[in-house]
């Protein structure tokens, strides 16, 4: 059963940073397209980066230069690491695959304002 499991959102001032984290159960991240993904409040959930399995990675055009998606292959884990918020990032972010989704894990609320 793949269990995928966010961390790491919270309340930022805009031009802050923060690191999201994704552990993952039931699937091997370093053999899978894995993104990150998030939703605002009456919007669609959006692919925002995303990880091939050989290490290749794209970014949406909003948030390219200011986050970085990596992993972890030992702790089976993705991250975000997300500098210069804007309010605009304002969303539930979650990981999932790229070409394939899992269910969804819980997301977590990133909140950029001052």
């Amino acid at each position: 059963q793949v269990r995928l499991v966010e961390s790491g959102g919270g309340l930022v001032q805009p031009g802050g940073s923060l690191r999201l984290s994704c552990a993952a159960s039931g699937i091997s991240v370093s053999l899978r397209a894995m993104g990150w993904y998030r939703q605002a409040p009456g919007k669609q959930r959006e692919l925002v980066a995303s990880l091939t399995a050989g290490g290749s990675a794209n970014y949406a055009d909003s948030v390219k230069g200011r986050f970085t998606i990596s992993r972890d292959n030992a702790e089976n884990t993705v991250y975000l690491q997300m500098n210069s918020l804007k309010p605009e990032d304002t969303a539930v972010y979650y990981c999932n695959g790229k070409v394939y989704t899992y269910p969804w894990g819980q997301g977590t609320q990133v909140t950029v304002s001052s």
